[in-house]
């Protein structure tokens, strides 16, 4: 084992689970994003093991000095001293990334989460939507199935039109169909995309207020790749979307990564 003192953050999400490895001075040594499996520990050490495996000298998740879960599954991540919850993960993840930022709007894969940042990286305030999939990461990966695309595809193609065929289903289920039922009709499907999109924006605005979003937000989660959808934020809150230097979808495992670096060196100090 190296002298040097490692730090890691995995979140065992839904969908996705994510690792992240920092180092003494906060710089990220390694991450991974991997498909969730059925079992969260058997997803949580696939992803664990991946990362340790890129940084010199660490051979277990056992050989970090903190380890934080968090995530769907925290309860479940192999090894870690402490589990946190994922709103307070994305808050200090995106604190650590641009201090500047107050305002998250989380897509999870199958909840939405407004969260709004103080000024040490806690959360100042949140509101989460878990009771309906419609505006989830599942809901676009159903959508882009439909499409017969790819998500990196459907995100897409919203951008290719200004017109914009409405969705009225305020449920996964019934939009899906409506969605079916417009495609097959033969009605242009960028447009029914922009639909999509601005469905899931209109979704958001409540998350967002109540997250204190008054100028400018940014988004966490795999579906903050979604340029269609950042363009309808925008469109719907009146709000700049700002982009994050690191993947927006390993935020949470990078704030439980800074949240183990600050108990570590604190506990070894």
């Amino acid at each position: 084992m190296t002298g040097k003192k490692y730090f890691g953050g995995c979140d065992a999400g839904s969908t996705y689970t994510k690792c992240v490895i920092l180092d003494e001075e906060g710089k990220i040594q390694a991450s991974v994003t991997k498909r969730s499996r059925i079992n969260p520990v058997l997803s949580a050490q696939d992803a664990l093991d991946e990362a340790i495996g890129m940084v010199e000298g660490l051979n277990s998740a056992e050989e970090l000095t903190y380890l934080i879960g968090t995530g769907y599954g925290r309860n479940k991540v192999p090894f870690a001293d402490e589990n946190i919850s994922e709103i307070s993960c994305h808050a200090m993840g995106v604190h650590v990334t641009d201090p500047e930022v107050k305002a998250i709007i989380d897509i999870g894969g199958q909840d939405v989460k407004g969260i709004a940042i103080d000024t040490d990286g806690t959360v100042l305030n949140f509101a989460m939507n878990d009771r309906c999939a419609a505006g989830t990461g599942r809901f676009f990966e159903s959508m882009a199935r439909a499409f017969e695309m790819s998500l990196e595809e459907f995100s897409n193609l919203a951008l290719t039109t200004k017109n914009v065929i409405p969705i009225t289903a305020q449920c996964a289920v019934f939009a899906e169909s409506e969605v079916i039922s417009l495609v097959g009709e033969g009605k242009p499907m960028n447009e029914i995309a922009a639909g999509i999109e601005l469905s899931v924006a209109k979704r958001c605005f409540v998350m967002a207020k109540k997250a204190g979003a008054t100028d400018s937000v940014t988004l966490t989660g795999g579906c903050a790749k979604n340029e269609g959808l950042k363009r309808a934020i925008e469109k719907v809150l009146k709000v700049k979307v700002v982009d994050l230097k690191v993947d927006p979808q390993l935020m949470c495992a990078l704030g439980a990564a800074e949240y183990a670096r600050q108990k570590g060196l604190h506990r070894t100090a």
